[in-house]
C-alpha cells in the first residue's frame, strides 16, 4: 500500500494538479491571514481555518477527479483490479495519496500562526485543534470525491459532480431547517430509504428476488414502527439528515474546543465512503 500512496502522492506533481490544488489553498489561507490576523491584529488564528473552509468546495474536485475516473478511462483499472493487492489497499492507497497533499499544505500554513506568535500571544493548543478539525474536514470531503471519481470514467463529470455533492453538504444545514417534521413525512421519507437500499443491493447483486424481499421487510419495519412507537417518524428526515452535516461538526474546533465526538463522525464518514468506494470496485471486478 506504501507503493501506491508515493505513486499517486508524485503523481500529483507530475502534472499541475497537486500544483494549483496547493496554490490555490495557499493563496486563500494567506489571503484571510492578512485580513483576519495582521490588519485587524487578532491573535484568534482559528478564525482563518473556520473562513476558508469554503475553498474546498472548489479545490477538493481538483484534487480528486481522476484518482479513479483516469484508471477506468485508460483501461488501466483493469490492471489493479487483477494484481495481488486487495481492493482496500488499492482504495486506501489512493485516498491516503490525496490527503497527503491535503497534509502537506497545511504543514507548509504553519508559517502564519508562527508569524503570529512573534506578534503576541498564540493559544497552540487552541491552534492544534483547529488545525485537526480543519484537516479531518478536508479528508472527509476528499473520500466523497474518490468515491464519485470511482463511478465515472470522465474527470470533468467527476469534479462537476464532487462539486455539486460538496454544495449540498454545506448547505445541508440550512435544507433541513425547511423540511417537514411531521410523521407522515417521515413515514414517506422512510419508505424512500428502504426502496433506495433495495435499488442499490439489485444494482450490486442483480437479485430481483432478495431485493424484493430487502423492500418488504422494510415495509413491515415501517408498519411495525408506527403501530408500536410512531414518534420515532417525527422529525426523522432532519435527524437522518444531519448525519451528512459536515460543517456543523466543524464548529467546536473553530471555536478552539478540542472535542473526540467531532473526531470519530468525520472518520466515520470517511471510512464509509472508503468503503463504499470499494464495493464499487469489487461490482466492476466481477462484472
Amino acid at each position: 500500500m506504501l507503493a501506491i500512496i508515493k505513486k499517486e502522492f508524485l503523481t500529483y506533481f507530475k502534472s499541475m494538479t497537486g500544483y494549483i490544488f496547493m496554490a490555490s489553498l495557499l493563496f486563500f489561507v494567506g489571503l484571510f491571514f492578512v485580513m483576519s490576523n495582521l490588519l485587524s491584529l487578532s491573535p484568534d488564528y482559528n478564525t482563518v481555518l473556520s473562513n476558508i473552509t469554503f475553498v474546498f468546495l472548489l479545490v477538493v474536485p481538483i484534487l480528486t477527479m481522476r484518482l479513479m475516473a483516469e484508471e477506468t478511462r485508460q483501461k488501466t483499472d483493469q490492471l489493479l483490479l487483477t494484481s495481488p493487492v486487495s481492493l482496500t489497499e488499492i482504495v486506501m492507497g489512493k485516498y491516503l495519496g490525496a490527503v497527503s497533499v491535503l497534509f502537506l499544505t497545511l504543514a507548509i500554513t504553519w508559517i502564519y500562526p508562527i508569524i503570529l506568535s512573534t506578534m503576541g500571544s498564540v493559544t497552540w493548543s487552541e491552534v492544534i485543534g483547529g488545525y485537526i478539525g480543519f484537516f479531518l474536514f478536508g479528508s472527509a470531503l476528499i473520500a466523497v470525491g474518490l468515491f464519485i471519481s470511482s463511478i465515472t470514467d470522465n474527470q470533468v463529470i467527476a469534479a462537476v459532480a464532487t462539486f455539486t455533492t460538496l454544495l449540498l453538504l454545506w448547505f445541508i444545514d440550512s435544507i433541513i431547517g425547511n423540511l417537514p417534521t411531521d410523521r407522515i413525512a417521515g413515514m414517506i421519507f422512510a419508505g424512500v430509504l428502504a426502496a433506495a437500499v433495495a435499488f442499490i443491493f439489485y444494482m450490486a447483486t442483480r437479485n430481483l428476488f432478495v431485493s424484493g424481499g430487502i423492500l418488504l421487510v422494510g415495509i413491515l419495519a415501517i408498519a411495525a414502527g408506527y403501530i408500536f412507537k410512531p414518534a420515532i417518524y417525527n422529525g426523522l428526515i432532519g435527524k437522518v439528515l444531519s448525519w451528512f452535516s459536515l460543517l456543523s461538526r466543524y464548529e467546536d474546533f473553530s471555536l478552539g474546543i478540542f472535542s473526540i465526538s467531532p473526531i470519530i463522525y468525520y472518520i466515520s464518514f470517511s471510512g464509509v465512503f472508503v468503503f463504499l468506494t470499494v464495493r464499487m470496485l469489487e461490482k466492476k471486478r466481477w462484472s
